[in-house]
């Protein structure tokens, strides 16, 4: 009988041998970036479908991961196979240029990216339309920074409530129940960068709080 470390993890086709023995060690690559996601061996373990014995032979090099176990990686780390595997990116994407920042609506907010995307932080020019998700409480692994470029925003941390004028910004642990809202029916335009990208949709809102106001 084989024993546990010798069993293959499933998704790992016995044809891709060849393949995983050709790749680089990525073992530094891949603790590091799950660090830098902010996620325990078992929250990554978990999304990636794989034992978090399994993930952690990966990460000291006992095993090799397949093509497969790279895709799912990296989209839970937010980054590329390329940046697992440890290979460096031109700095192509280093300056992000105004008429290249298209917006797309969600959830009545308009965002613009105002970074690279595949880091380990995402920058964002964000429009916070008056009275909509104001209800909505966040709570997620990461750090979020934000500045208020125009209007007043309303920022609720824990059970504080704090106002922000234009030049104001905030600096804080996400794992603290958040939410954002526009004070003015202006509404508000902020710069927010955040470490968003290895969190599911789902992990990110708890939703509205009822017979609450913001």
């Amino acid at each position: 009988m084989s024993s546990p470390d010798t069993e293959p993890e499933p998704g790992v086709a016995a044809d891709e041998t060849g393949l995983v023995d050709a790749l680089p060690a990525v073992a530094p690559q891949l603790r590091a970036l799950r660090r830098r996601a902010s996620l325990t061996l078992e929250a990554a373990s978990r999304a990636a479908g794989l034992s978090p014995a399994h993930l952690s032979r990966l990460e000291t090099g006992q095993r090799q991961p397949s093509l497969p176990m790279l895709l799912a990686l990296a989209r839970i780390y937010g980054t590329t196979v390329s940046e697992l595997l440890g290979e460096t990116v031109a700095d192509r994407h280093a300056v992000v240029r105004v008429d290249d920042m298209e917006p797309t609506a969600a959830g009545g907010w308009t965002y613009r990216q105002a970074g690279a995307p595949g880091r380990g932080m995402q920058a964002l020019r964000v429009h916070v339309p008056y009275d909509t998700q104001g209800d909505i409480v966040r709570v997620h692994p990461g750090e979020e920074w934000l500045y208020v470029l125009h209007g007043r925003l309303r920022l609720r941390l824990g059970d504080t409530t704090h106002r922000l004028a234009p030049g104001d910004s905030a600096h804080f642990d996400s794992l603290t129940p958040h939410r954002i809202a526009a004070q003015d029916q202006g509404g508000v335009e902020l710069l927010f960068v955040h470490t968003l990208l290895q969190s599911p949709t789902a992990a990110l809102c708890l939703g509205p709080t009822i017979g609450e106001t913001p």
